[in-house]
């Protein structure tokens, strides 16, 4: 995923940003909520995870705005007990959920994979298109039964197609949810990863079709 961090505590941002980043996350931290509502409006991202108590704009300030705008990606707010009034309320205000500080990292990694699936309405992590299966909490890819080795990208690779079958996800979406937002990548960097994942999922009923000037789509297909 690519997720936008939001936290004044270096102590702790630094900590969410090491564990979600060796997850292998791409994970953007600003400690500022005024930054944080400029930011989201300028760089896409696939989840956010917000701090009530922020300089420049509080969290729910920042919410508000951002739903004002369109934004439809998660928010998972992580803040101190004193904070939360009532839990109803504050997702009535546009949060998806809540973690009560101190929590354990493991947890917040959890509660992000489980956001992730509400939008496509998926209520387990495996996915099975034809002869391929996806399980995205074990990390695993199996064509026919037999699993298959995928580098970090091309399983989010994967993971962003299997989630749409049988529509386009341009190549700036793509762009944006496989690279860091200070990564310099070249151009040819997506076609790299797209062949790279067509030949280790040759021969199973799984094909990864492109459309030209716009992106990519995954349909099912015929095993050789």
């Amino acid at each position: 995923m690519r997720i936008l961090l939001v936290e004044d505590n270096e102590d702790l941002g630094e900590a969410v940003q090491n564990r979600l980043r060796a997850a292998g996350h791409s994970v953007e931290w600003v400690r500022d909520g005024a930054l944080a509502v400029d930011f989201v409006l300028a760089e896409p991202c696939d989840a956010l995870v917000l701090d009530l108590m922020l300089p420049g704009r509080d969290g729910i300030s920042v919410i508000s705005e951002l739903r004002r705008h369109g934004f439809e990606a998660p928010v998972l707010v992580v803040t101190a007990r004193s904070e939360i009034e009532d839990k109803v309320s504050l997702l009535d205000l546009g949060a998806d959920d809540y973690l009560v500080k101190p929590f354990d990292l493991r947890e917040l990694e959890a509660r992000l994979r489980a956001l992730m699936r509400r939008p496509a309405g998926q209520t387990t992590s495996v996915t099975v298109v034809g002869d391929v299966a996806m399980d995205v909490a074990g990390h695993v890819v199996t064509v026919d039964g037999r699993a298959i080795e995928l580098g970090r990208r091309e399983f989010r690779l994967l993971e962003i197609l299997l989630g749409r079958v049988g529509q386009v996800v341009a190549k700036e979406r793509l762009m944006t949810q496989l690279f860091g937002f200070d990564e310099a990548v070249s151009p040819n960097a997506l076609e790299l990863h797209v062949s790279r994942l067509r030949r280790k999922l040759e021969g199973s009923a799984l094909e990864i079709g492109t459309v030209r000037g716009v992106g990519y789509v995954a349909r099912p297909g015929h095993a050789e």
